[in-house]
């Protein structure tokens, strides 16, 4: 049985494809489109499917979209229009209720619904000419569509991806149809709603208003908001608190002030920041931490359960993920990956498979987020001649790149099935060494960011407790460590200012050539420990194929690009590349 996920109606459109209970294929269609977040998160945006990421995903398992026979799309509209009144014309309904006078009317919001309510005839005749091959002879009926609720969606890729058969599942974003934030227990692969939060009140749009005012990007910059918080005091935080009160039994008021009115003027993206922008960012940060905490504790008290599944687009805060592990009541925490609205096209396709055909015991088991594209040494070399890029084939990967590492050169390094999520863990990174304490200023410009972002550690997974405080396994980069105090000045480029480091741990298992280059330069340096960031350059999306590689790497300051088994150097009229390359097969290069 093959159940399709999609998510398309916010940002973040993905899609994955199951087969019988096991993921197989799953990937956003930023990836294709070179598009960030695929579409921004407006009302006309909500036709836009990620047909991109459904032909990949049909594509891995060789089969048609008429093969298919169930779709599960992570949003339920009936919520809003009841299904007897779908062809009926549409009464107002509010796209951000908390940030509208309730009087106002909004245009958009028929044709964000309609959209939504038409996507069934959407995918079959609306995708490009392209992707014909996949979509070719296909109608409504050869499938069964359903609509899963937004947060039911989140709650599922949190709790049947985990490793826990008994666990509480919260779920806390921007909002969904109705729900912005969620409380399940998930027992025996079923998902128990025991209560949830209601628009206006929500975190994730409180997080994305302040983004804003910081003069960034919403639903976009919210991890830079996290990043600023570090270097900012409590100033605000009696303000922040006075807007956010925590009831009973889960529930919570967020007022929607003028944060102008109350803040002053908010900061426009060209001019510098401020110790009153630090402030602003970490006195929100540090509320949202002390506000979810107290929640999941109550929620911990109220279940019984020892084990916390988190999901939606605030679980990605892992300055707040860190938070809960160490001081809230829970005994284990695990976080889905994909928590934004990438995630929830899986957590709508396991629902319903589960659903449909359902299981004694947990089929699958998220242990590692490599779920996109991938390709060959003969896919990379093919291109790599067709493209006219002088290249070397190295005999040992890990060793020669952990030598170039150890040189102090940043790398590019792309290798084996692209990551699912919004982190890049060892397959589309940028990797350094961890020893040169400008490494971190380095990277930055490399990738034109802002300087006070952080850069994040890989590190062996048997090696993480030495390095990083009380550290265990932590593959997918969704908690903060403090670096350990004898360690610090060996790897000062991952050390931030608070003393934290936002961990990967890698085990040979997870991803054997990344685990092995880890090991290589381990044994050249001493330290287990490398400099990972994402593959790509401010305002683009990470990279999915050979030529998404090349072209970063060759518009960006990189070193050295390690491509499969294939070395690219811009130094390469310096380097002896008579080891099966493009100049030993053409005398010149264009």
């Amino acid at each position: 049985m093959y159940t399709l996920g999609i998510n398309a109606v916010f940002h973040d459109s993905s899609a994955c494809l199951i087969k019988d209970g096991l993921l197989i294929a799953a990937a956003e269609d930023e990836r294709f489109t070179h598009i960030k977040h695929g579409k921004r998160p407006i009302p006309f945006s909500t036709y836009e499917l990620p047909f991109h990421a459904i032909d990949y995903c049909l594509k891995v398992a060789d089969i048609t979209l008429k093969d298919v026979d169930h779709i599960a799309y992570s949003f339920n509209p009936h919520l809003l229009v009841p299904e007897d009144e779908v062809n009926q014309p549409l009464t107002y309904i509010p796209f951000y209720p908390s940030l509208q006078n309730k009087a106002e009317k909004d245009p958009w919001n028929n044709l964000f619904l309609s959209s939504i309510l038409n996507a069934p005839a959407q995918l079959v005749d609306g995708y490009p000419h392209h992707l014909q091959k996949r979509f070719r002879d296909c109608t409504e009926n050869d499938w069964t569509w359903h609509y899963v609720e937004h947060h039911t969606a989140h709650a599922a890729s949190a709790y049947l991806a985990s490793p826990y058969m008994d666990a509480a599942v919260m779920t806390i974003d921007g909002r969904g149809e109705l729900a912005t934030t969620t409380y399940n227990v998930g027992q025996q692969n079923e998902l128990q709603r025991t209560g949830q939060v209601n628009l206006p009140h929500s975190f994730g749009l409180l997080y994305e208003r302040l983004t804003t005012h910081l003069g960034f990007l919403h639903s976009s910059d919210e991890y830079k908001v996290m990043a600023l918080a570090s270097y900012g005091k409590p100033t605000f935080v009696k303000d922040f608190r006075e807007m956010v009160k925590i009831g009973s039994n889960g529930q919570y008021t967020i007022e929607n002030e003028n944060l102008e009115e109350r803040f002053g003027l908010a900061r426009r993206s060209d001019t510098p920041f401020s110790g009153h922008h630090f402030n602003l960012a970490h006195s929100l940060q540090l509320v949202l931490e002390e506000s979810v905490l107290e929640i999941t504790n109550w929620l911990q008290e109220s279940t019984k359960q020892d084990n916390l599944c988190l999901a939606g687009g605030v679980a990605l805060n892992c300055v707040l993920n860190g938070r809960i592990r160490d001081r809230g009541r829970f005994k284990k925490v695990w976080v889905q990956p994909a928590s934004g609205d990438s995630g929830t096209a899986l957590g709508a396709a396991l629902y319903i498979d589960q659903r449909e055909k359902p299981k004694s015991g947990k089929s699958f088991v998220m242990n590692h987020a490599y779920w996109g594209p991938e390709y060959t040494d003969q896919e990379i070399e093919k291109f790599l001649n067709w493209a006219k890029v002088p290249y070397k084939k190295m005999l040992d990967v890990a060793e020669e790149t952990a030598q170039i590492l150890c040189d102090n050169k940043i790398i590019g390094w792309f290798q084996g099935r692209m990551e699912f999520g919004p982190r890049a863990l060892g397959s589309r990174s940028i990797l350094a060494s961890p020893i040169d304490m400008n490494m971190q200023s380095r990277l930055n410009e490399v990738k034109a960011r802002e300087d006070f972002r952080p850069v994040a550690p890989v590190v062996l997974e048997e090696d993480a407790a030495e390095w990083f405080n009380e550290a265990n396994k932590s593959p997918f980069m969704l908690f903060i460590f403090d670096v350990s105090e004898d360690k610090a000045a060996q790897i000062p480029a991952v050390k931030h200012i608070d003393g934290t480091a936002r961990i990967q741990t890698i085990n040979e298992e997870q991803h054997p050539i990344y685990y092995q280059l880890l090991k290589a330069f381990k044994e050249k340096t001493g330290v287990p420990v490398l400099v990972n960031t994402s593959f790509n350059t401010l305002g683009k999306p990470i990279v999915c194929s050979p030529r998404d590689a090349i072209e970063c790497f060759w518009t960006s300051p990189f070193d050295a690009l390690v491509m499969g088994s294939f070395l690219i150097e811009k130094d390469y009229e310096r380097k002896d590349y008579s080891n099966h390359s493009y100049l030993q097969k053409n005398e010149a290069v264009d």
